[in-house]
Order: C-alpha cells, then sequence, then structure tokens
C-alpha cells in the first residue's frame, strides 16, 4: 500500500514528519537509487528506500522512554559540542529522538522515542499539550508580575507569548518556586519572560509533558512507558489554533461575515 515517504520515515523513527520532510528536501532520502522528492507516495514493501545511503526498514519496534535530562546535558541526538547528549544517556540500540527539548540550563521530562507520529501530535502547536515547569525565581513575585506572565510578554524579537497559568507553589529563601504551564515552547521562553517581568529564573525543571509525568525519576535516571501511559498520550485530542492566533482570527471574522460558511481547519503556528 503506497503511502507518503514522509510519513514512512517518521514510523521508521527518523524524526517527526516535519523533520523527515526536511531530509527529503535537503535530498537525503531516496528511494530505489533515484533522489526523492517531496510529497512522494511510495510502497514500504515494495520499494526500496534509504536515507544516507542506510536502508530504512518501513516498520521498527517502537520504544517510549521518559528521562531526566539533568542541566549541562543537551536535548539532541546528536551534536557537534563536546558535551553530552540526551542519547548517550540511554544505553540502548536504536534510533530514537526527543520529544520536549530543554535547553542545555534547564532540566526536567524528556520524551525520547522512534515514533514519529507521536512526536508530531505532542510538539504540533495546532494540538497545544501543556507543558508543566517548576521555576525558581530570585525573587518573591508580586501580583502585578504574576499578572502580566499570565496574560502573555512581549519578547525581545516582537512574539508576544500565549496567556499561561502561572502560580505560586513555595517560598524557598529569598526567591519563589512557581508552577508554570505552558502549551507552546520557543527558545528559552521562560527564562526570557522572567526577565522581562523582573523575576530573573534561577532554575527550570519540566515535570510533565501532556498526560506523561515525571514521577520520581532523579537527574540521569530514565525508564520505559507503560503500555497505558503510552496509550494515554496517543488518546484523540480536539484540534486548536496556535496559542496567539485566536483573537487575531476572530478580530478578522468580525470585520467579514460570510453567512454558512464555516472552517474545520487549524492553521500550523
Amino acid at each position: 500500500m503506497e503511502e507518503r515517504l514522509q510519513k514512512i520515515m517518521a514510523r521508521a523513527g527518523l524524526g517527526s514528519r516535519r523533520a523527515c520532510e526536511e531530509i527529503i528536501s535537503a535530498g537525503r532520502a531516496s528511494v530505489n537509487g533515484q533522489i526523492a522528492t517531496l510529497g512522494m507516495k511510495v510502497d514500504p514493501e515494495r520499494d526500496r528506500i534509504s536515507v544516507d545511503g542506510r536502508i530504512i526498514l518501513a516498520s521498527e519496534p517502537l520504544v517510549y522512554i521518559a528521562i531526566y535530562k539533568p542541566r549541562g546535558v543537551l536535548s539532541a541526538v546528536t551534536s557537534n559540542d563536546p558535551r553530552p547528549t540526551v542519547r548517550d544517556l540511554v544505553d540502548i540500540p536504536g534510533h530514537m529522538y526527543p520529544v520536549g527539548r530543554l535547553d542545555v540550563d534547564s532540566e526536567g521530562l524528556i520524551l525520547l522515542t522512534n515514533d514519529g507520529e507521536l512526536a508530531n501530535r505532542l510538539t504540533h502547536p495546532r494540538y497545544s499539550h501543556e507543558k508543566v515547569y517548576k521555576v525558581l525565581v530570585a525573587r518573591r513575585p508580586d501580583e502585578k508580575q504574576l499578572e502580566t506572565w499570565r496574560r502573555g510578554v512581549v519578547l525581545e524579537d516582537g512574539y508576544r507569548t500565549a496567556p499561561a497559568d502561572v502560580r505560586v507553589d513555595s517560598h524557598f529563601g529569598k526567591g519563589t518556586w512557581l508552577r508554570v504551564v505552558l502549551r507552546e515552547g520557543r527558545k528559552r521562553q521562560i527564562r526570557e519572560v522572567g526577565t522581562r517581568v523582573g523575576l530573573p529564573v534561577v532554575k527550570i525543571i519540566r515535570v510533565r509533558i501532556s498526560s506523561l509525568n515525571l514521577g520520581n525519576l532523579k537527574p540521569r535516571e530514565w525508564r520505559h512507558l507503560t503500555a497505558d501511559e503510552v496509550a494515554a498520550l496517543k488518546e484523540p485530542k480536539d484540534l486548536k489554533d496556535p496559542p496567539g492566533t485566536r483573537g487575531k482570527k476572530a478580530k478578522k471574522a468580525n470585520k467579514t461575515s460570510y453567512p454558512q460558511r464555516t472552517s474545520q481547519r487549524g492553521k500550523h503556528r
């Protein structure tokens, strides 16, 4: 049965569909010895698929691993950086890639898997999966600072963050532990927002991705997900507009009205 090449590649553990599309666009994939093109359909049972000269099996055992990434470890599979990666911490064979990356100074839960379909569901902005963080800030926040963070903050590049759930968890010396729930994920977003509202961030620990919890894992520890955990991550989820677009769409709809015409499609972030 023919399927789009990027879907087969994702299922074989080469990354999310978007990552596989980039591989194809870069000319790194071939089918039956010919350079593949984006959008082409192939039969995994009949056609010979390879990436960077390596034959790709259409079906590989799916692996799901929860890992506690410590500070100083990269959220990458491979890197020219001499520092260790999360893949270095898991001593089992096979190709896996991280879902839910963290910057090198942050720590906490990362999912390692070769299930490209699930990776796409957990990272695509239209699904708006929650990610929960424990954030230690250097000061005790006032309500105005917390409310500003909750409403959204304009970052240095002009992007306005989506509304977030921010609550005080506990005080720690002169600082405070916050619980921050996000449905988006821009590079170093929490740190930049903290700086902009006057709450310098000291430490970040991610404790949940969607329904998957960090639990009792300690830094550098990992475990296989249970069947129930995998099933929960794969449960159907209502599609939503990407964070920050709903208000814009509503304003546009108010300007121009077309009776009896609706749209069922969400927009990509």
